[in-house]
């Protein structure tokens, strides 16, 4: 669905994405992550077509975004972090006009209209003016923007960003619905957001892509070692002297009975004696069968064992805070030669691109003079 192929920007000297490769297909929700200032937005406005790549290619459902900007746009339904509202209109006039910019069948408007906003539960504030209406239902709205063109590519930029509990678990509901007939790319910072609704994650980090893949898979693989948390009725010494001889491991104690932390252990039931340790492999192998005939061998039953990954906030630390590779001097500065052909090759080429997204797609013409400044203000 989409296809978005060895793309790089630059900004007047600086670089704000480099050689950004990566595929969506359909049906997908993708979580786009990265830290402020990685590149994120600028990746979903190339991709919406608001902005151009310096280098590289983007394709959606076969289409390019740049040659064939238009087409694509009809293809992509967009909502930024800031839902791009006037605030004079009223919900239903809103959705008109949004709808009359995305070429919905005039005689279907009214139908689309009526399914937005019982979609996206805006019932009851048909005729409310938007100024009037809460950040919630201000990014239900956005929503209802972004999709009235019924679009294949739904580009989301963090849709939950200053609401509150309940109005975010009706967001990721909202999204999570959209999922079953939309392609997403949805940007957070809310790393369990990705868990939630993402069956696939990428990582970006100072304009570079540093993971791609499954939130799960990750988890685990990403560790150096292998890790395994236990709770075993026995006391901590008689897990210690089953262990210590098994050089595979080297173990830590997380809880213990309070039996286990008496001068004398004789003093209590041995039927109350439990300890919860971390086991730590030297390298990635699993040792848990082996781990499991150890201990039943010795006569220590395991209450509970649990492989222990890296959480995705441990992932995206990880992969963030560590400093990029320097970028060969040469290549940066064809990048900056090439950004100047594009730059000057976007003043012709988006005379009949003038459209942002799905909520915010105007032109001289289509526009009053009082939404026009609107427009100009976002």
């Amino acid at each position: 669905m989409l296809e978005v192929k060895q793309v790089s920007k630059v900004y007047e000297g600086q670089r704000g994405v480099h050689q950004l490769d990566f595929t969506m297909e359909r049906g997908e929700i993708v979580g786009f992550l990265g830290p402020n200032g990685a590149g994120k937005t600028t990746t979903m406005r190339m991709i919406t077509g608001y902005l151009h790549p310096t280098a590289g290619s983007i394709m959606v459902d076969g289409v390019s975004v740049h040659e064939q900007g238009q087409r694509v746009r009809s293809k992509i339904g967009y909502l930024p972090e800031t839902p791009p509202l006037y605030p004079d209109m009223t919900v239903q006039s809103y959705l008109k006009f949004v709808a009359n910019l995305r070429d919905v069948p005039a005689r279907e408007i009214k139908l689309r209209v009526s399914e937005m906003v019982s979609r996206l539960g805006l019932q009851g504030r048909e005729k409310q003016l938007v100024r009037g209406l809460s950040k919630g239902y201000k990014q239900r709205l956005g929503l209802a923007g972004a999709i009235i063109h019924k679009p294949d590519l739904l580009v989301l930029d963090e849709p939950t960003s200053g609401l509150d509990p309940n109005q975010i678990i009706e967001i990721r509901d909202l999204i999570r619905e959209l999922g079953e007939n939309h392609t997403v790319l949805l940007s957070t910072h809310i790393l369990p957001e990705v868990s939630t609704l993402c069956n696939r994650m990428l990582i970006i980090n100072q304009g570079q892509l540093v993971l791609d893949g499954s939130p799960q898979h990750f988890g685990s693989s990403m560790g150096e070692q292998f890790k395994v948390s236990i709770e075993v009725k026995a006391t901590a010494e008689q897990l210690h002297n089953v262990l210590t001889p098994w050089e595979k491991v080297r173990s830590e104690v997380i809880q213990a009975s309070d039996a286990n932390t008496s001068k004398d252990a004789s003093l209590h039931s041995n039927s109350a004696d439990t300890v919860k340790m971390l086991l730590t492999g030297e390298n990635s192998e699993d040792f848990r069968e082996e781990l499991f005939y150890l201990l039943s061998g010795a006569g220590l039953p395991i209450l509970e064992m649990k492989k222990e990954n890296l959480s995705l906030e441990q992932i995206f630390l990880k992969l963030t805070t560590t400093e990029a590779t320097d970028i060969d001097e040469n290549s940066a500065d064809v990048d900056k030669v090439a950004g100047a052909v594009m730059d000057q090759e976007d003043v012709t080429s988006d005379n009949d691109s003038s459209s942002i997204s799905g909520t915010s797609v105007s032109t001289a013409t289509d526009a009053s003079p009082q939404a026009r400044k609107g427009e100009d203000s976002k």
